[in-house]
């Protein structure tokens, strides 16, 4: 459904140079770049869940806008996070952070060239946040165009707080959101009959319990220190309907996000 290039008329890697020029040169217009990971997500998910359900948001959300007539184009996600945290588990690859905050600023840098008005940095992983918010700042301070960045979790928290049964600490890596979403996107890369998760409980009061509260205090620890899995939360709980509620939420979230920066940069009507 979301695997094949081209078939999107917002996918920047489906249209010709000429296009993409075009797309960028009209007023408000907003170029999308999703950023998620390639780490593990326990032996339920596969290890490409972050990079996948944040491309299929911005796309869809993407989509959506255009209808509007909002000019937007999405590049091919960063694949590849800050995931150094995850590596004793396997399946993991990882950039260090300099490494990913270059790779986000020659992005933005190349590519705001082609002179789309505005650029939306969308993360999908936890460990990018930090990098994210200064990558913001460092491209803002290199560029003409108005630069953003968000992580998708913050676009629907009424959605999720009204559609989750697990308390705090239920949605957490692999958890009952994430799973939820990959059972309603890609039903045939979970792995149900092998869900294994620990609740996601941490010693110090300020520190994130849950992708949805990032808490006030961090603390460098390995991931292995909070499970033996890989997986945080509640997965057990996880359906496909409750995927799609989660999944409508964020993407129609992002398109009135996209729609907002596109009326700051369009001339007005009239």
């Amino acid at each position: 459904m979301y695997e094949t290039i081209g078939r999107s008329p917002v996918e920047w890697a489906g249209r010709t140079a000429p296009e993409v020029r075009e797309t960028a040169e009209r007023d408000g217009s907003v170029l999308a770049v999703p950023v998620g990971s390639l780490e593990q997500h326990g032996p339920h998910m596969p290890t490409i869940t972050d990079t996948l359900l944040c491309t299929a948001v911005v796309r869809t959300g993407a989509e959506a806008a255009a209808e509007d007539d909002v000019p937007v184009l999405v590049t091919p996600p960063v694949w590849t996070g800050q995931s150094r945290h995850h590596l004793s588990f396997g399946g993991t690859a990882s950039l260090d952070v300099r490494t990913l905050l270059s790779v986000l600023e020659q992005l933005a840098e190349t590519t705001l060239g082609n002179g789309f008005d505005a650029l939306l940095f969308v993360n999908g992983h936890g460990g990018n946040v930090n990098v994210l918010g200064t990558a913001v700042q460092e491209v803002a301070e290199a560029q003409d165009a108005e630069v953003l960045g968000l992580t998708y979790f913050a676009l629907a928290s009424d959605v999720v707080a009204s559609v989750r049964e697990s308390e705090t600490g239920g949605i957490s890596h692999a958890g009952e959101m994430e799973t939820s979403m990959m059972l309603h996107l890609r039903p045939d890369l979970v792995r149900e009959d092998r869900i294994e998760a620990t609740p996601n409980e941490k010693p110090y009061r300020g520190e994130s319990e849950d992708l949805m509260d990032a808490g006030y205090l961090s603390v460098g620890r390995p991931f292995s220190a909070y499970t033996e899995s890989g997986a945080l939360g509640r997965p057990e709980l996880a359906t496909a309907e409750k995927g799609e509620a989660f999944f409508e939420g964020f993407s129609e979230g992002l398109a009135d996000l996209l729609r907002e920066i596109n009326g700051e940069h369009a001339p007005a009507s009239g």
